[in-house]
């Protein structure tokens, strides 16, 4: 996709390492029960074979860390299950540095599901060609990444819907979604409040995101500090948490509100015994709809949503911040840091090769 003008002239140099001569992989060693520990993964290497015809090999720049990794962990589910002794499944971003198709050459960037790996040797059609100079390549998994940016950006627009003046409200604020949700209601003009863990966390939703207000779940009661920020009712939940921070804001609800089930990481631990919301009688009362969506439900909408995301990345309306974990031996520990609400921004991993 062609990038606007002035996203386009921030432009950066590539610079793709050379490919190794072997693959190191973060592989499931057992499943988790309840909370996942490093013990659940290990670390294995294997030799690179030879490329069939139509293959590409991509050496993997950066890594995305999200969510839904955790829910693929468990033997069935949702999104695809990963074996014992399987890849653990992760988006990323790299370059392709051997291919033996013509229309992905070497040196081209690339983004798609390339597993927690060094080195992902694919077909062309699990992966995107993407525009590795404007910014670098790790944007592709933030801000402009499927699963953080465009989503945040379709769960506030064609989910969400703000108006300008209305309140909104975004729950893991801090976080890779939450942070860039809250700034597009921020542009749409809505009057935007942050709940996030944490006295540094709430900070930075202020002073570097630009929301009007924040809430520190851990040391407030999210309750009666909505009832102090938002006296006339939330219009716009966009909830990444679930369980009791969804009741709280449940309870403050405007006349004809709209709440968004984006996700529900309180629970990602025991999906089989989620903790629903005991307060979803006030949808009735307040005339309000609750609804649930999933970003590949609308894929109309990326080159809009990637074009509109970009310009504001490149003209400084929007922040993408970043939490970087060095090697791919750390990839198990910043899946665990995301669970314990240790990030500041998208969590990645950056692939070091040697």
């Amino acid at each position: 996709m062609q990038l606007p003008a002035k996203a386009r002239a921030k432009l950066l140099p590539v610079n793709m390492p050379d490919l190794p001569s072997s693959n190191h992989r973060i592989v499931l060693q057992k499943r988790p029960v309840g909370s996942m520990t490093t013990s659940c993964f290990s670390l294995d290497e294997q030799p690179l074979a030879q490329l069939d015809p139509g293959q590409v090999r991509v050496v993997v720049d950066h890594l995305s860390v999200d969510a839904f990794i955790r829910t693929s962990l468990r033997g069935e589910g949702f999104h695809q299950q990963v074996p014992i002794g399987g890849t653990i499944g992760a988006l990323g971003v790299g370059y392709i540095a051997e291919s033996t198709d013509p229309d992905w050459p070497v040196g081209q960037a690339v983004s798609g599901g390339v597993g927690a790996q060094t080195v992902a040797t694919l077909a062309p059609k699990q992966l995107q060609k993407v525009d590795g100079s404007f910014a670098p390549l790790s944007a592709h998994l933030g801000v402009l990444g499927l699963t953080t940016g465009l989503t945040a950006w379709v769960g506030m627009r064609h989910v969400g819907q703000p108006q300008p003046g209305e309140t909104v409200v975004v729950s893991a604020a801090a976080g890779a979604v939450g942070s860039i949700a809250g700034q597009v209601a921020r542009l749409d003009g809505a009057h935007v409040i942050g709940i996030a863990g944490g006295p540094q966390k709430a900070a930075f939703l202020v002073d570097e995101l630009g929301f009007d207000a924040a809430i520190d779940y851990k040391s407030e009661d999210v309750r009666s500090r909505l009832g102090e920020l938002a006296p006339d009712g939330v219009n716009v939940f966009f909830d990444n948490v679930g369980g009791d921070i969804l009741d709280a804001v449940l309870d403050n609800l405007a006349l004809r509100s709209r709440v968004v089930i984006c996700g529900a990481i309180s629970q990602y631990d025991q999906v089989d015994g989620v903790t629903g919301p005991s307060s979803y009688l006030k949808l009735a009362e307040r005339q309000s709809r609750m609804e649930g969506f999933a970003v590949f439900h609308f894929p109309e909408s990326y080159a809009k949503a990637t074009a509109e995301l970009a310009e504001w990345l490149g003209d400084g309306s929007l922040k993408a911040p970043e939490h970087v974990f060095e090697g791919i031996d750390q990839f198990p520990q910043a899946l665990i840091a995301l669970f314990n609400g240790e990030n500041l921004g998208k969590t990645l991993v950056k692939v070091s090769h040697s």
